[in-house]
């Protein structure tokens, strides 16, 4: 507990001297102790320079960026809970860039040789110099022999040291965490310990380049038959905790629309592609990539979308599927009524509730919708206010469904940058249309799907651990909150217990130095 207290202290003085604190002290007042703690610490002879041009918005994101792993990773998170650091400083955060200076060459061979073994190590050809580096991980550019065909490939190598420094620091913020919601109570119900604890579940995850690789695997057999799309293949002999090998891509990122146009490649066409992968990935397979945005994106050589990064994925069950289709289908045909049947007939609402009531709560979300130009409608938008007007209804929250929603607003604005008059909801009906003719009525199938789904589950074998947490972590991130009937959630009270009892030592340590003081003295 001691070494925390040390890493705290630590972190409050590179807190302190930065200029995050003062930036957000322009939209939200630290609690007063907060803000005399990190005066103190900000203590310096040294006088810190100044940077009129910059925004705020640019001196924020470089200040976490400063602050290392921990910080960035807390900045991305806190982006995407606006409830907790308002809607502001969110916006902010959201142009908070991933990338450190990368580390030497010679601790990325130290890693690849103790984690791929030596056979292994010495057959991998022409390792380049870093060409990318993230917080986590650097990638490198280099070549293998597969079955005696020689293939570029692009390898991932985990920072060395990065899970234990990430988990000194993280274990750190939650002790402040704890001390700042023991201490102000206005900050209860922000649940500050279960917000840093759910960041270092995901984490540590995301630290753990197996899943990436078996997510990235399963993308590619789901899709090998999809025209316009193609996942690079893991090499698994090249791959483990700490190493992540595939395909190397030669392309160019979607974010450079004049480079595409260059290729003669239609971007009209992409922006549509985009969307419809997207939303045939989430209703036919239930597997969806979860990170969509531009840095993500390539096409290559021959007009084919490339996804990289497969770190954060989606999984929905064929209940919700049929469900999600439906209700976007529903919204498309402006049958309001069968979007309300859908609700009831699945179990999302209470029985008693009256379908017309539903039917016409849902016509207050999709008329409005469609008096919008072409520009302005949203499917992800459109699934967030669905989502707050079932809640009225007393709809169980769907954390699937909310990592979907949030990454069809990434994957429509990156089709909307390429073609800025995407139609939404054209592009999306052939999509929907398929699945649902080939699914036979789902609606009429709906009781029976319960029924059969009960009962495959009974006999499903159990997952192996790992892959347990993995799923784990990823409900967490859609959903911004751990259940209470998990692992996770028991881990994150013993956390608790044991900080409350540092503070009760703390005190009672504090009080005996002072008796002693007045024996003394």
């Amino acid at each position: 507990m001691l070494r925390k207290i040390f890493i705290l202290f630590r972190i409050a003085r590179r807190l302190a001297v930065s200029d995050a604190v003062e930036i957000i002290s322009k939209i939200h007042q630290p609690p007063i102790i907060i803000k005399t703690l990190l005066n103190i610490f900000s203590f310096s002879f040294s006088k810190k320079n100044d940077s009129p041009k910059k925004s705020d918005e640019d001196k924020l994101c470089e200040s976490i960026q400063g602050m290392g792993t921990t910080f960035i990773k807390l900045g991305q998170f806190l982006a995407t809970r606006p409830d907790i650091i308002g809607e502001e400083i969110s916006k902010k955060l959201e142009k908070l860039q991933d990338r450190l200076p990368p580390f030497s060459m010679q601790d990325a061979k130290n890693i690849l040789k103790e984690s791929l073994g030596e056979d292994n190590f010495n057959s991998i050809l022409n390792l380049s110099e870093p060409v990318a580096a993230a917080s986590i991980a650097q990638v490198h550019k280099a070549q293998i022999n597969e079955n005696g065909t020689i293939k570029d490939v692009a390898i991932k190598i985990l920072r060395p040291e990065i899970r234990k420094v990430f988990n000194e620091e993280i274990d750190a913020l939650m002790l402040l965490a704890y001390i700042i919601q023991s201490t102000v109570t206005k900050t209860k119900r922000l649940k500050l310990v279960e917000v840093v604890f759910l960041l270092k579940e995901i984490t540590n995850h995301e630290m753990d380049l197996r899943f990436e690789a078996a997510a990235a695997n399963e993308f590619a057999e789901n899709t090998k038959n999809d025209a316009g799309f193609f996942v690079p293949k893991i090499y698994w002999n090249y791959t483990s905790e700490k190493v992540l090998a595939l395909d190397w891509v030669d392309g160019v990122s979607i974010r450079e629309k004049d480079l595409i146009n260059d290729r003669n490649i239609d971007v009209k066409n992409i922006a549509s592609n985009i969307i419809q992968h997207f939303l045939r990935h989430a209703v036919r397979d239930g597997f969806f990539h979860a990170d969509m945005h531009q840095g993500n994106l390539f096409i290559n050589e021959s007009g084919q979308i490339v996804p990289i990064d497969f770190g954060i994925m989606g999984r929905i069950d064929k209940l919700n599927r049929r469900y999600l289709a439906e209700i976007l289908f529903g919204f498309i045909q402006r049958d309001y009524k069968k979007v309300a049947e859908v609700h009831l007939i699945a179990g999302l609402v209470p029985k008693n509730v009256n379908v017309d009531e539903l039917a016409q709560a849902l016509r207050s979300i999709g008329e409005p919708i469609f008096g919008q130009s072409v520009k302005d409608i949203s499917g992800g938008r459109l699934l967030k206010q669905l989502f707050d007007i079932t809640e009225k209804f007393n709809m169980p929250t769907q954390p699937q469904l909310l990592l979907l929603q949030k990454t069809m607003v990434v994957v429509e604005g990156v089709a909307r940058k390429l073609n800025p008059e995407t139609n939404i909801w054209e592009t999306s009906r052939p999509v929907l249309e398929k699945w649902l003719r080939e699914t036979k009525d789902p609606i009429n199938n709906f009781k029976e799907t319960l029924k059969d789904s009960a009962e495959v589950l009974k006999k499903l074998p159990e997952l192996p651990q790992m892959m347990e947490k993995a799923n784990q972590a990823l409900t967490f991130l859609a959903s911004g909150q751990i259940p209470q009937n998990t692992n996770s959630y028991s881990a994150m009270k013993n956390k608790e217990l044991e900080m409350k009892s540092f503070r009760n030592q703390s005190i009672i340590g504090l009080l005996l130095l002072v008796f002693i003081g007045f024996m003394v003295f």
